[in-house]
């Protein structure tokens, strides 16, 4: 990861900066003095978020590359505002991830769509695909089935961020909460709501998608 996106803010390479025991929020907090020392939480999480940005965008045109140096650049350029009291910045990041992906929501969309016309979805609906649905979280973490995705692709950007910071990020409740900056109750009741909406979408996913 670190040899495909450098350093975003140009300061530290990967084996100048040495995380040590910190935590993330120690080290954002080391690097308000010492600008290299940001280059611990590059190290600790840029292979995850680039993963995250991959399996939206897809890695064509070096969309994901571009999107996972932003993410970190913008974090460096705001890690003053940082709350210090939250040991761990992954939900910060993916936070800062989802903004630029909505920048990029149209090429999120197609590649959906394209997913879903794919000649392998012949053998994926019916039974199979209600089966998956049960929940938002594992239909959506499930292999991209052309079903399936067309079924995200039919959401709105800010249902896609919530439902896949949960389904593919990993994040629990709270942490979608702290990275959206949203109580966690609204997250509750969205989450519901989009997996009703996942659901219908299933249901409509032999249809044409374009």
């Amino acid at each position: 990861m670190s040899s495909t996106v450098p350093h975003p803010w140009g300061l530290a390479t990967a084996s100048s900066a040495e995380p040590g025991g910190l935590s993330d929020a120690g080290l954002i907090r080391a690097s308000l003095d010492r600008p290299e020392d940001f280059a611990g939480v590059f190290d600790r999480h840029a292979d995850e978020i680039h993963a995250y940005v991959a399996r939206r965008l897809g890695p064509e045109l070096g969309q994901a590359d571009d999107v996972t140096a932003e993410t970190f650049l913008v974090a460096f350029r705001k890690r003053h505002k940082y709350d210090l009291t939250r040991p761990d910045a992954r939900p910060w990041l993916y936070g800062i991830a989802g903004k630029l992906i909505s920048g990029h929501r149209r090429s999120e969309v197609r590649r959906l769509r394209s997913l879903a016309r794919a000649a392998s979805g012949a053998a994926a609906s019916g039974a199979e695909l209600h089966e998956e649905e049960r929940s938002a979280e594992r239909a959506s973490a499930a292999a991209m089935r052309p079903g399936l995705a067309a079924a995200l692709a039919r959401l709105s950007a800010a249902e896609r961020d919530l439902l896949l910071l949960v389904a593919w990020a990993d994040l629990t409740y709270e942490e979608t909460a702290e990275a959206l900056k949203i109580p966690i109750g609204t997250v509750r009741s969205r989450l519901h709501r989009i997996r009703a909406k996942l659901r219908r979408h299933l249901n409509l996913s032999e249809e044409p998608t374009a």
